[in-house]
């Protein structure tokens, strides 16, 4: 007696009609071999990243460190009159409480507008830093306002000098920046 399956698989072969046997397939060829690794290029790598964080640890300002800076034509009794707060501030800008996005596209702004408007010296507030976040690299908490300031300010061409204010000024948290004279314009 035919069972259901064998009646099953005979009409199954009579609808699909003559076949052909296909050729085993080849296997997956096999996972491909790691490439050699260059084991002293990592090392150097390694090597000048650490070093790297070294250099970026000394160049960072702490919380109550003073910034100054002087361009070598700016006399040097300019850049005492200017830590003194002898300079009278004529624009301020206050960076608490903006990222440090935020903060670098207000400076950037700040300074175009000032001398724009003949501005000589201006007060940027930073901040102290002491609630700052962890540095990039390093690891350690550092006022990241005030190293983005210092940073942003000594890559300026129209900056002369800067200083951080005096303590009636905002201290440490607050640096003053001279800045060139816009060049008179032909007509």
């Amino acid at each position: 007696m035919m069972s259901d399956e064998d009646d099953d698989a005979d009409l199954f072969r009579s609808a699909v009609g003559p076949v052909r046997r296909l050729r085993d397939a080849a296997p997956p060829p096999s996972a491909p071999k790691p490439k050699p690794r260059a084991r002293m290029a990592e090392r150097d790598e390694a090597a000048a990243r650490e070093e790297f964080r070294h250099a970026l640890d000394a160049t960072l300002a702490e919380a109550g460190d003073v910034l100054s800076y002087r361009r070598d034509a700016l006399p040097p009794r300019t850049l005492q009159r200017l830590k003194r707060g002898e300079i009278a501030v004529q624009d301020e800008l206050d960076l608490h409480g903006a990222d440090v996005r935020a903060a670098e596209a207000l400076v950037r702004a700040f300074l175009a507008h000032a001398r724009e408007h003949d501005a000589g010296c201006v007060r940027i507030i930073h901040g102290k830093g002491l609630h700052g976040g962890s540095a990039p690299f390093t690891g350690r908490d550092m006022p990241i306002l005030k190293n983005l300031v210092d940073r942003l300010l000594r890559q300026r061409a129209d900056v002369l000098a800067f200083h951080s204010a005096p303590p009636a000024q905002g201290g440490t948290g607050a640096v003053l920046v001279l800045l060139a004279p816009r060049r008179l314009r032909p007509a």
